[in-house]
């Protein structure tokens, strides 16, 4: 995964790094397609944080085309809001977890969708 600051769906400097071994591997692998999962900590509305979520996904899309990818090779970049939790930080817990708990839940996950080799990211 890639994370994300608080309330923010751009692309942080330590995810650029993260994203650069996406972008190698997929040159490596033209027949590669991946879809991209956003999500966000409990902290503000449902309607808020999938909102902010999908804008993390659209943001995490666009650095790869930034980077040559094409738009064929990303099936689809959504946001999931706080519905897939990582840990005990729901909306009952918000105030009680630790920012660095609450980190664990910002962040862009990257699913494989086609692609018949088996592929190694570095760090994985």
């Amino acid at each position: 995964p890639i994370y994300f600051n608080f309330d923010k769906s751009n692309i942080r400097e330590d995810a650029k790094y993260e994203l650069e071994n996406i972008v190698t591997v997929m040159r490596n692998h033209p027949e590669m397609v991946i879809k991209i999962e956003s999500h966000t900590d409990s902290r503000g509305s449902n309607n808020y944080n999938r909102s902010l979520s999908d804008r993390r996904a659209k943001s995490t899309r666009d650095y790869l085309y930034t980077r040559g990818i094409e738009e064929n090779r990303i099936e689809s970049a959504i946001g999931f809001g706080e519905d897939n939790l990582l840990n005990k930080c729901n909306d009952a817990n918000r105030y009680k977890c630790t920012a660095k708990e609450h980190q664990l839940n910002r962040r862009s996950y990257f699913y494989i969708v086609n692609g018949t080799e088996k592929v190694k990211v570095e760090g994985q």
